[in-house]
């Protein structure tokens, strides 16, 4: 009699212990909240990934800046929109 209500008492105390971990996971923080989390986590990876891609662009345009005047002038005059005496510009028309 003694081991059969230790026996029901540790099923039961398993039983509980299931129950509550399937509606843990099954909740708002659970499974489906560890999902979304991996999913967000992914996507800011894959955005870092981008930037860090788009920096190293930035980084060699200003390195090619850096070295070559004659490139330099030329940024600077086209966003500026300066022209040298007796230089011709040809603009488009807006559409």
């Amino acid at each position: 009699m003694k081991y059969s209500a230790i026996r029901i008492g540790y099923v039961l105390a398993l039983m509980v212990a299931v129950a509550y971990a399937f509606f843990t996971m099954r909740g708002p923080h659970g499974i489906s909240a560890w999902m979304e989390k991996r999913q967000e986590i992914r996507e800011l990876e894959e955005r870092n990934a981008a930037l860090a891609r788009e920096n190293q662009v930035r980084r060699e345009y200003i390195d090619r800046l850096e070295k070559s005047p004659d490139e330099q002038e030329l940024v600077i005059r086209e966003r500026l929109k300066l022209v040298k005496p007796n230089e011709k510009v040809f603009m488009k028309r807006p559409e």
